[in-house]
């Protein structure tokens, strides 16, 4: 049961994070540039995590000092990630970019195996197959790719950073630490770092020019594209093998796609569709996986009858 919670929370994480192009799209045209919002959707994240902390569970930030530098190396992850993928984008195109990030569902997956233990299966090599082709096809890289070392460099680091966030997440959940806790001070400290970007000289400005309709969104951008669905996701981390939940993170580029067709309408091509069911193939078969394990460790268990 657990195991389906935890699929359907990192489900709803990457459909959240897709609708990211939303956001940007109406935004864009006021002016903001990607780093300032980031670092708005920072700098709610912080603001909103902390409010939800004092609110519901307070004992989230009794922490001890060696967990508190590692959920703020959380932090300084979750920024990194956004600065070099925005950095990467003008560079080699938004396809390339988002196809090396995502080169973290390998080395996560990797390092779980090699140093956790975590199976891999024939049916998580499959599904690995299928997220990445998927992915490839979903974000329009076949007869695409644009080629810059710098660029490559910045999206691969995307990649690793990432990577390293879904470690020490699962490090801190394998603890027992609080997902709460890792969570506020992961925001807080992306927070932190992100009003050195935000460059308020400039975006004050921006936002009095409408608020009634710019707030809202930087609101909602917060909100849907960062608190909610990285609060569900560190909290299926709890419950899923840590090169599971980053596989599922892939969900993203595809619920962008769905989007853009529906919301903003861009046209789906035939390899726009065949990635999307690639990617929801190995959503399906990441799930029996996860329902087998469950199903093993039910059999492992003794019985107390």
């Amino acid at each position: 049961m657990k195991q389906k919670k935890a699929l359907i929370f990192i489900i709803l994480a990457g459909l959240l994070w897709g609708s990211s192009c939303l956001f940007v799209s109406a935004l864009k045209p006021y002016g903001f540039t990607s780093l300032q919002m980031t670092g708005m959707r920072g700098i709610l994240a912080g603001i909103g995590m902390t409010v939800y902390g004092l609110l519901v569970d307070r004992k989230c930030f009794r922490v001890k000092l060696p967990w508190l530098f590692v959920f703020a190396c959380n932090g300084i992850c979750l920024f990194l990630t956004a600065f070099f993928y925005y950095s990467a984008m003008p560079l080699t195109g938004t396809p390339t970019a988002v196809i090396l990030m995502y080169t973290s569902t390998i080395f996560v997956m990797i390092f779980s195996v090699v140093v956790w233990r975590e199976r891999f299966t024939t049916l998580k090599a499959i599904s690995v197959v299928c997220m990445l082709a998927g992915c490839c096809l979903v974000s329009g890289i076949v007869g695409g790719l644009k080629l810059h070392l710098v660029g490559m460099i910045f999206a691969l680091g995307s990649g690793l950073t990432y990577t390293t966030y879904n470690i020490l997440t699962k490090f801190s959940a394998r603890h027992g630490q609080n997902a709460v806790s890792v969570t506020v001070y992961g925001f807080l400290t992306m927070s932190v770092i992100s009003l050195f970007v935000v460059e308020p000289q400039e975006t004050f400005p921006i936002i009095a020019s409408d608020p009634l309709k710019i707030l809202p969104l930087i609101l909602g951008m917060g909100i849907c594209t960062f608190i909610v669905p990285y609060f569900l996701y560190t909290l299926s981390l709890q419950d899923l093998d840590a090169g599971t939940a980053a596989s599922l993170g892939v969900v993203e580029p595809m619920a962008a796609t769905v989007y853009s067709v529906i919301f903003l309408r861009e046209p789906m091509t035939v390899y726009s569709v065949i990635g999307v069911l690639l990617v929801l193939i190995a959503v399906v078969l990441l799930g029996k996986t996860e329902n087998a394990n469950a199903a093993k460790k039910l059999d492992k268990s003794p019985d107390v009858g």
